[in-house]
């Protein structure tokens, strides 16, 4: 069966894929549409953020459309920084496309304007990269990671595949025969540290990309394909009603409340988490880029904050300073190597 790479992220625009190889998307997004939304957005952020006290307004750009998970960070930093007063006005603004670099890019215009922060993530990072972005991390000021979420290998309930081992040892056998999906391009990322963990060539495996939880999982239950890489929170209601069997957790430790066992517990050394972080535009002062982390600090430890973190079965990872740094540079290195295994 011939190989099939998927690549998509909703709002993302494909590069043209190499003659050497197929690709098959779903769902993308037009550049040109979303570059409009993020320039009609940015004269708004500018207005809306004026002033030097950046307690007193706030805007926090969501890279993505409502209802996703960069929005959801953003939304829930708004809420919490409204009831304890720790912003006087804070607002959320959408800016779609490309992955998260429109809104990258438009941060990047918005230099020494203090008064706007940013959700990113790995997703943002993995687009920079995909795309050749011309905005990158080190173009912004990153400032804090806060919440992590894990993806967890699922197959449907009546799957042959019992276990990891079974899953792994029928895909390293015929990778054909085993297809994958997922939500996005996070999600192929995952698999495609799967198969290199299991010894198969990430150019042989099948991915198809689905436009969503939703998508991936009836993509399982009717039969196109036979496992794949969801997000946690967007599985755990099919797993607990027996639709889906979860094979693991991609993480190095057990998440509380789950006895999923991970896939580094049964000999799989594939941990890349989506892991949101919070930044900041470029050529702000010191003082600012202080006061901004101790704004982000302060909200993650409030009482709403908390609830939203065991809402939406998040992980506290929380990274700063010369941590985050090194953090980054070494996500930065991970995920293009993984894109080289691709091809792409």
């Amino acid at each position: 069966m011939p190989s099939a790479h998927l690549i998509q992220e909703t709002s993302l625009v494909e590069k043209p894929p190499p003659n050497r190889r197929q690709f098959i998307t779903y769902g993308i997004g037009g550049l040109i549409a979303a570059g409009a939304i993020g320039t009609a957005v940015t004269g708004s952020i500018s207005s809306a953020s004026g002033g030097n006290n950046l307690r007193s307004s706030m805007t926090i750009i969501a890279p993505a459309a409502a209802g996703g998970g960069w929005d959801t960070v953003a939304r829930e930093m708004q809420q919490a920084q409204r009831v304890n007063s720790i912003i006087n006005n804070t607002q959320v603004v959408n800016m779609p496309g490309a992955g998260g670099t429109i809104a990258l890019g438009n941060l990047s215009v918005l230099d020494g304007d203090a008064n706007n922060l940013m959700v990113g993530g790995t997703g943002q990072l993995a687009a920079t990269i995909q795309y050749d972005s011309a905005t990158e991390y080190e173009d912004v000021n990153p400032l804090a990671v806060t919440v992590e979420e894990y993806d967890v290998i699922v197959v449907p309930a009546d799957s042959p595949y019992k276990t990891l081992d079974d899953l792994m040892k029928a895909w390293a056998q015929n990778p054909g025969n085993v297809p994958w999906t997922g939500g996005g391009s996070f999600d192929q990322l995952v698999v495609t540290e799967m198969a290199i963990a299991g010894g198969i060539k990430p150019a042989d495996m099948i991915y198809v990309s689905s436009d969503g939880g939703g998508e991936s999982t009836q993509a399982l239950l009717n039969g196109t394909v036979a496992a794949a890489a969801s997000g946690y929170p967007d599985s755990i209601d099919q797993i607990e009603s027996g639709r889906l069997r979860a094979l693991a957790l991609v993480a190095e430790e057990p998440l509380e409340g789950s006895d999923i066992p991970t896939t580094v517990e049964q000999g799989y050394d594939v941990t890349l988490a989506n892991w949101r972080i919070l930044m900041a535009p470029g050529g702000i002062t010191d003082d600012e880029k202080q006061e901004l982390e101790n704004i982000v600090l302060e909200t993650i430890e409030t009482p709403e904050w908390r609830e939203a973190i065991e809402r939406y079965n998040w992980n506290e990872n929380v990274i700063t300073g010369d941590e985050l740094t090194q953090f980054i540079k070494d996500e930065t290195e991970r995920i293009t190597a993984l894109y080289k295994e691709l091809g792409v």
